[in-house]
């Protein structure tokens, strides 16, 4: 009984190490998208990672013909926004953004939904029913985050240039 225990746990521990193998990557540079931090600096994207990795190791036997790269995205994303929530007050506070970062002019919650929308492919009505959210509120969450990427804000004003006074 114990041999039988031992061997189900190694091809448990192979299946998950090839899972890791082939979806960290991937999972690694969404959460460094929904983190909006530098890929080669990314405490938190890698703190998400490792969440949403431990998770899925823990239901692996559960999953019971679901794709665990769909789980462990799912984790990655509530993860995220439960921790912006509390970071940052609320998902409609806009993180400070750091320079060159493109989206973190976004608010997390932009966020979130742009990289589940446009990196990972997922439905509108998947996004509506993962984060508790109308249909309607992921459209305008989507279409506010491309128009901020799309037309960003613009510097202040240059000063007008005083007049020189025409002698007389």
């Amino acid at each position: 009984m114990r041999e039988r225990h031992a061997s189900q746990g190694a091809r448990r521990a192979q299946e998950f190490e090839a899972f890791v193998a082939g979806a960290a990557g991937r999972l690694l540079h969404a959460a460094t998208l929904l983190t909006a931090e530098p890929p080669d600096a990314n405490p938190r994207a890698r703190r998400l990672l490792a969440l949403a990795l431990a998770h899925t190791y823990a239901c692996w036997d559960r999953l019971r013909g679901e794709d665990p790269y769909d789980r462990a995205r799912q984790f990655l994303a509530t993860s995220f926004a439960h921790s912006a929530w509390h970071q940052y007050g609320g998902l409609l506070d806009r993180t400070p953004p750091r320079p060159g970062a493109v989206l973190g002019r976004l608010s997390p919650q932009e966020r979130l939904v742009l990289v589940l929308r446009l990196f990972e492919g997922v439905g509108e009505e998947q996004i509506a029913a993962l984060l508790g959210f109308p249909v309607d509120r992921v459209r305008a969450l989507s279409h506010r985050a491309m128009t901020t990427l799309l037309h960003p804000p613009r510097g202040p004003a240059p000063a007008p240039v005083a007049a020189k006074a025409a002698p007389s």
